[in-house]
């Protein structure tokens, strides 16, 4: 499957990971049955499926059904491109947002399809350093740009909830190809996403 918005629950699935679930609530002290979380085993099974229906959709299908032969072949960029995601250690959400440029080598992509290839990725387990590599490297591949840019920033409940609770933290990664690879190009690309042009 491309992309499509995920309603649909595999109840062989669901069936499933609600007894995983069930177990879980119990295992941590809790009462299954008890009226406010009776449900709660259904609801997570269905919310995780939502969480990670990423692995069902393939990211380089959805930028092939929207490319078109174009002479523009200066910076493209979308930025403040809302994602979540899960922690693949602890299966805790991080969210936060990705930056993307590309310039172009004869074709262009719909600009829609930037957003929804990070969905595709982030609706998945995930480390935010594969996470950026994953995005960089399907536009990289898809597209055959002159050059792409990734850059994700985000918090992490991994490191605010548990562990060591640094409240404030936050953590940054970028990805760099073609003439990204350039400091005037890459340096034009950050000062644009930093800046407030609205």
């Amino acid at each position: 499957m491309s992309y499509k918005f995920f309603e649909e629950y595999n109840e062989e699935t669901t069936c499933g990971l609600q007894t995983n679930f069930h177990e879980i609530i119990k295992g941590v002290g809790e009462d299954p049955d008890r009226e406010g979380v009776i449900k709660t085993p259904e609801r997570a099974a269905k919310a995780m499926q939502f969480l990670t229906q990423g692995y069902s959709m393939d990211a380089e299908e959805i930028l092939k059904k929207a490319v078109f032969e174009e002479t523009y072949d200066e910076m493209v960029v979308v930025k403040d491109i809302e994602l979540y995601s899960l922690c693949e250690h602890h299966m805790l959400p991080f969210f936060g947002k990705a930056h993307i440029a590309y310039i172009p080598d004869g074709k262009i992509v719909g600009l829609s399809k930037l957003p929804r290839v990070v969905d595709v990725f982030a609706r998945r387990l995930q480390v935010q350093e594969r996470l950026t590599n994953d995005i960089l490297e399907c536009l990289n591949k898809t597209l055959k740009p002159q050059g792409v840019a990734v850059v994700i920033e985000a918090v992490h409940l991994c490191m605010m909830m548990r562990g060591v609770q640094k409240q404030n933290s936050a953590t940054t990664t970028s990805g760099f190809r073609g003439q990204f690879k350039e400091i005037e190009t890459r340096n034009e690309f950050l000062k644009l996403i930093s800046s407030d042009l609205r």
